[in-house]
């Protein structure tokens, strides 16, 4: 998601918008941890797929020490109650 690609729209909120929320929040986060970090975008732009690899791979390549983490929010629907025992 981002730039031209809105992701899910709903009740004038775009889905876009909300991921990069959430990812801006978590890289300030991590940052406040001290634990090393890096993020894709920090803007509303198109990124192909592999231009989402390579920037990743630029920041800290392919060492198996490296956990990728993709926000995404989907839309639904329905409202469904959970109950737990």
């Amino acid at each position: 998601m981002g730039g031209t690609d809105s992701g899910a729209i709903g009740n004038n909120l775009l889905e876009k918008d909300y991921n990069l929320l959430i990812s801006k929040y978590m890289f300030e986060r991590f940052e406040e941890l001290g634990i090393p970090v890096a993020i894709t975008r920090d803007d509303s732009i198109t990124l192909s797929p592999t231009e989402r690899v390579n920037n990743i791979l630029s920041k800290f390549g392919d060492s198996s020490d490296v956990i990728v983490i993709s926000n995404r929010v989907n839309s639904g629907g329905q409202v469904r109650k959970m109950n737990y025992n």
